[in-house]
């Protein structure tokens, strides 16, 4: 899968399209080390499974867009391990991808086998 094919899963109908049009707007219009901080976690975002929803990256702008104004370095927003930052961010929104249909899978099955023993 391509990075159009995976974006075109996030932005899947027309007013989703022009959420993302507006996200990827107002991300453009950030200061250039917020919005190389946005695009890589974004790049991340879509790489590993978070797409579907158009408005995690809209707050994730909007996030920026604040820090922004307030002159917020970076590694204040992000702290030093920017993985656990944008999936700490992103947990409250849906995700649909293989990795979390396994998780769930095996959770099951272990839970199964946990009270099938009892």
């Amino acid at each position: 899968m391509n990075m159009s094919d995976i974006t075109a899963k996030v932005v899947g109908d027309l007013g989703d399209k022009r959420r993302w049009r507006n996200y990827k707007a107002r991300s453009k219009q950030l200061p250039a080390s917020y919005r190389t901080a946005v695009d890589a976690c974004e790049r991340y975002l879509l790489h590993t499974g978070w797409g579907g929803d158009v408005s995690v990256f809209e707050d994730l702008a909007e996030l920026f867009e604040q820090h922004a104004t307030d002159h917020t370095p970076l590694r204040d927003i992000v702290g030093e391990d920017p993985a656990q930052f944008i999936e700490t961010f992103a947990r409250n929104y849906r995700r649909d991808s293989w990795v979390d249909r396994e998780r769930d899978r095996l959770g099951r099955a272990i839970e199964r086998a946990a009270t099938a023993g009892k």
